[in-house]
C-alpha cells in the first residue's frame, strides 16, 4: 500500500512538473515577440495627424521617410536615391526615388504615391503649415522622380524631407481618405506591418517583401499603459522587455538607472531632442508688461529645480533649442538672480505691500510638471516672496492643448519635440507670427503656442535663414533664438534625453538622431 501511494504521488508529482513545462513553453510562445512598453494611449496612426512620441515611435517602423539625418548630422538618403537636386534660383527640387519598393498592400512604391502622400499631408495634416508656408506645388516628373516648387527658397525643406509625419502611405488603401485620417490602420513601406490596433495595443510584425535591411525580431508587441507606476511595475516584473522613458517618474527612472549599475538591467539613451519649458501669456496684463516677464527669467533656479525635480537626470537648458541642433552651446536666456528679479519689478511697482500673483497651470497627468510648479512656487517664497506669489493649477495635458489657443493660461508648463532634429522645427512653432500688432502676434503658431508674442525683425530673420545655408543659416537663428530671449515670452527649464531600458536577455536599445528607438535592431541574445 506504501509503495503504491509512493508510485501515485510519483505521478502526481511528474504532472505537476509536465502542466509547469507546458506553461513554460506557452509563456516563452508568447514572448516571441518582444514587448515594448510606453506611456499613455495611440488614438491614430495616421502619420498625418501624429504628434505625439509614442505614436512617431511606432509610425518610424511601419513606415519609411525619404531621407534621414546621419550620426554625423548630414542628410542620408532612405526612400531617395540621392540627395534633393536643387536649382540655381533655388525654387526647384527634384528627387529620384529607389526602384523595386513596396507598400504592404502589395501596391508599388513611386513619384505618384509620393506626391499622394505629400499633398494629403498639406491638405489635412495637423502640421501642414510646415510645408505649406513653403511649397506652391508638386509635380511628377517620371515614374520615380517627383519635383517639388518652392514659394521661396527653402534651406529647411530637407530636413523637413526627414520627418516621421511624411512618411508615404498607399494610395490604393488611402484613396478614400484623401480629406480625412485613417486612423486604426496604417499602409507604409516599411520594416514592420501593423497586424493589430488599438489605443492601448499594437502588434507590428515583419514585413516580408521589405526592401531594405530585415528586423531583428520576429514582431513588437507596443504597449501603452496608463501610468508611471505600472510602466515601472512592469520591468521590474519582467513583465515587458523594454521600457520607453516617456512620463516615467524621475525617482523611478533614478531606480532604473541604478538597476543599470547593478547589470540588473540594460539601456540605451539618444540625443536631447524634448525641452521643458514655461509660456507666459503676453497680451495680458499683468504678463503683457515686458519687464515684468523679463523679471521672472531671472526668478528660476534650474540647478536647485534639476536636482530636486529629476535628480540630476535632466539638464538644465537656458535656450529653446537643443544644443546640439546648434553645434555649440547657446544660452541666450539669463541665469538665475533674484536680485537683478527684485529690481525689475520695483521699477513696476511691485514687491512691499503690492505683490505680484502669477498663476501657474501645470499639466496634472505630467509627474514631472507638478513637482517643477511646486519647487518654483517654494523657491519664490523663499527668495521673493515680498515681490511674487505663485498660485498653482492642475490640469489634464488633453484641456491644456485644447484650451492653449484660447489665450486660458497665465503661465503654463509644456514640452516641446521637435518633427525633425533641425533649430527650425523649434523656432518655428513657438514664434513664428503672420499678422503682429505692438509685439502681440494676431494670427500664427505664436497663438497656437499659447504666448501671443510676436517679433517683425524675428520673422524677418526666420525667413533671411531660409535663404541660406551652413553657418549663414545658423547665425541668422541664433540671432532668432536671443530676440526671443529678450521678449521673454518663454522661459526655458531643462532638457530631456530620450532613454530606454531592456532586460538582460535584449540587446541595448539603440536611437535615430530624431530620438526614436531603432526598433528592427531589437533582439533576443
Amino acid at each position: 500500500m506504501l509503495k503504491l501511494n509512493y508510485i501515485k504521488n510519483i505521478l502526481k508529482f511528474s504532472s505537476i512538473l509536465l502542466i509547469l513545462f507546458q506553461l513554460s513553453c506557452v509563456q516563452n510562445k508568447k514572448r516571441e515577440n518582444i514587448i515594448v512598453a510606453s506611456a499613455g494611449k495611440i488614438e491614430s496612426l495616421d502619420p498625418a495627424q501624429a504628434n505625439t512620441l509614442r505614436t512617431l515611435q511606432i509610425l518610424s517602423a511601419l513606415g519609411d521617410t525619404l531621407y534621414k539625418i546621419n550620426k554625423e548630422g548630414n542628410l542620408s538618403p532612405i526612400l531617395a536615391k540621392e540627395l534633393p537636386r536643387v536649382s540655381k534660383n533655388g525654387l526647384l527640387i527634384d528627387i529620384i526615388l529607389k526602384e523595386n519598393i513596396s507598400f504592404h498592400d502589395g501596391s508599388i512604391f513611386n513619384a505618384e504615391a509620393m506626391a499622394f502622400s505629400l499633398n494629403r499631408f498639406m491638405k489635412i495634416g495637423t502640421l501642414n503649415y510646415l510645408l505649406n508656408d513653403k511649397i506652391e506645388n508638386i509635380e511628377v516628373k517620371d515614374e520615380f522622380v517627383i519635383r517639388i516648387k518652392l514659394k521661396k527658397p527653402s534651406s529647411s525643406l530637407k530636413s523637413l524631407l526627414t520627418s516621421v509625419n511624411l512618411t508615404p502611405v498607399s494610395p490604393n488603401s488611402y484613396s478614400n481618405h484623401i480629406d480625412s485620417f485613417k486612423n486604426k490602420s496604417f499602409i507604409g513601406t516599411g520594416p514592420y506591418l501593423l497586424e493589430s490596433f488599438n489605443s492601448s495595443q499594437q502588434i507590428i510584425k515583419p514585413f516580408n517583401n521589405y526592401w531594405g535591411v530585415k528586423p531583428q525580431n520576429k514582431g513588437i508587441d507596443f504597449i501603452n499603459y496608463s501610468n508611471s507606476s505600472t510602466l515601472f511595475g512592469a520591468i521590474k516584473t519582467k513583465e515587458v522587455d523594454v521600457l520607453i522613458s516617456n512620463s516615467i517618474d524621475d525617482m523611478q527612472r533614478l531606480t532604473l538607472n541604478n538597476m543599470v549599475n547593478k547589470d540588473l538591467l540594460k539601456s540605451g539613451e539618444g540625443n536631447p531632442i524634448e525641452i521643458g519649458y514655461i509660456t507666459f501669456r503676453s497680451n495680458k496684463l499683468p504678463l503683457k508688461n515686458k519687464t515684468i516677464r523679463e523679471a521672472l527669467t531671472y526668478t528660476i533656479d534650474r540647478e536647485l529645480i534639476s536636482k530636486q525635480v529629476s535628480f540630476g537626470t535632466r539638464e538644465p537648458l537656458r535656450s529653446i533649442v537643443p544644443p546640439q541642433l546648434h553645434k555649440n552651446k547657446l544660452t541666450p536666456w539669463p541665469k538665475y538672480n533674484p536680485h537683478i528679479a527684485r529690481s525689475l519689478l520695483k521699477k513696476e511697482g511691485y514687491c512691499g505691500t503690492n505683490v505680484l500673483s502669477i498663476p501657474l497651470t501645470f499639466r496634472s497627468n505630467v509627474p514631472a510638471d507638478k513637482l517643477l510648479a511646486l519647487t518654483w512656487k517654494d523657491q519664490i517664497k523663499r527668495d521673493l516672496s515680498d515681490c511674487i506669489e505663485i498660485t498653482l493649477n492642475g490640469i489634464e495635458s488633453t484641456t491644456v492643448y485644447k484650451q492653449l489657443s484660447e489665450g486660458a493660461f497665465d503661465a503654463v508648463i509644456l514640452d516641446w519635440t521637435g518633427a525633425y532634429p533641425d533649430p527650425e522645427a523649434y523656432l518655428t512653432p513657438l514664434l513664428s507670427c503672420n499678422e503682429i500688432n505692438n509685439n502681440t502676434c494676431i494670427k500664427g503658431e505664436a497663438v497656437f503656442s499659447g504666448s501671443f508674442w510676436g517679433d517683425n525683425k524675428l520673422q524677418e530673420l526666420l525667413e533671411k535663414s531660409e535663404e541660406s545655408e551652413g553657418e549663414s543659416r545658423l547665425k541668422n537663428l541664433i540671432k532668432v533664438e536671443q530676440l526671443a530671449a529678450q521678449g521673454s515670452a518663454y522661459l526655458p527649464i531643462w532638457l530631456v534625453n530620450p532613454k530606454a531600458w531592456s532586460l538582460k536577455d535584449i540587446s541595448q536599445p539603440e536611437f535615430s538622431s530624431d530620438g526614436l528607438i531603432i526598433l528592427k535592431n531589437l533582439k533576443r541574445e
